[in-house]
């Protein structure tokens, strides 16, 4: 059976203060948090949970603001754990406008030590202690007030454990000679989560039938996609909630040049064309009348036989490479960075080769094969 926490309320500034100077000294503390996003942008901080290896903090962000010790914390001091901290550092940073660092995501840890690279906390903790965590409060209602004692304690332990676990994963990682693997990868997590501007700009990569469009369409549809990132961060709404990124596909296939047509582009909305018609129909004759030299490059078809060729060959050296090392291929390099390989190296554009420790295990062979792999 889990232990039973000690767990301490805080919803006041000055208890606040006075765990910060509690674990101050820590060398590690452990962080969660707790939110609700259904229906707007950015997540609503429900709860936030910290500890040092000793009783656990549950601070009410309902009730009490971030207070500058608190903010310290997170931004310098001790290590910070977390895990699968993505969406929690976007709660740290709209409730403290800090980022937690510096930063240790123990999923990360973990698959890098060969396991499973979504490992959830609950099998985490059961991998390193045998302890099972009780799953009772999975979808609770955190932001309900007061929380019962069930719910306390399964906020507690979330982060009671993370202090033990991350000790058997540094002793195993120090072994194998990964922590500074580690080390960059958190580094990079926390360099992202402070990318939001550049974030927006790029989300139109994550369409996987981008290749089916021509280049004056891949920018419209880049434009629309920033576009609604923006404003869905600005009117705090959900991206689907504002428009679809089928809808917005849609509009950049079609290319409409008025109210009408845009009309009767398919999942469009009549609400979508009264409120924002104008901005998409503007943006659409932006990518319309830009001079060619300035848009894009066609992207090769994913189903052509030479992309498939070098992207087999290409997979087959991170897949060498993963099996030597004991890691999951998606660790070493993600299938999107392979496509991307792939691209330029059929457009003769410059190699967008990994960086880091991924690059000095993988770019010798991922060039010699890019090398024995005629355009």
């Amino acid at each position: 059976m889990p232990l039973t926490p000690e767990i301490r309320w805080i919803d006041t500034p000055e208890a606040l203060d006075a765990a910060c100077a509690e674990v101050a000294d820590a060398e590690v503390i452990a962080l969660d948090t707790e939110f609700f996003r259904e229906n707007t942008f950015h997540p609503v901080p429900a709860l936030i949970q910290f500890s040092a290896g000793g009783p656990a903090w549950l601070v009410d962000p309902q009730a009490v603001v971030c207070t500058a010790a608190f903010r310290r914390l997170l931004a310098e001091g001790p290590l910070k754990l977390l895990h699968a901290a993505s969406e929690d550092l976007e709660v740290f940073a709209g409730w403290a406008g800090a980022t937690p660092a510096p930063l240790v995501d123990t999923q990360l840890a973990q698959g890098l030590l060969g396991e499973n690279p979504a490992m959830g906390y609950q099998k985490l903790v059961a991998f390193w202690t045998g302890h099972t965590l009780p799953k009772d409060e999975t979808r609770s209602d955190w932001l309900a007030r007061p929380l019962s004692e069930t719910q306390q304690a399964y906020a507690a332990l979330d982060v009671i454990y993370l202090v033990e676990v991350w000790q058997h994963q540094r002793e195993a990682l120090e072994r194998q000679g990964r922590l500074a693997w580690l080390e960059a990868d958190c580094a990079e997590l926390v360099a992202q989560a402070g990318r939001n501007g550049e974030a927006d700009g790029q989300w139109y990569l994550r369409q996987r039938q981008l290749w089916r469009l021509t280049p004056r369409q891949v920018e419209a549809y880049r434009r629309l996609t920033t576009w609604r990132e923006g404003e869905a961060r600005m009117r705090n709404l959900p991206r689907g909630w504002l428009v679809h990124d089928r809808v917005l596909y849609a509009i950049a296939e079609t290319l409409p040049e008025n109210r009408y047509e845009l009309s009767r582009v398919e999942g469009g909305k009549p609400s979508l064309v009264k409120r924002d018609g104008d901005t998409l129909l503007a943006l659409v004759a932006e990518a319309r009348y830009l001079d060619e030299a300035e848009l894009p490059a066609a992207l090769p078809s994913p189903m052509a036989p030479e992309f498939k060729r070098v992207l087999k060959a290409l997979k087959k050296v991170v897949n060498a490479e993963a099996e030597a090392l004991g890691l999951a291929p998606e660790v070493l390099l993600r299938r999107r960075d392979l496509e991307a390989l792939v691209t330029a190296h059929l457009d003769d554009e410059p190699l967008p080769l990994p960086t880091g420790w991924r690059g000095e295990r993988l770019n010798a062979g991922l060039t010699r094969a890019l090398e024995e792999s005629p355009r």
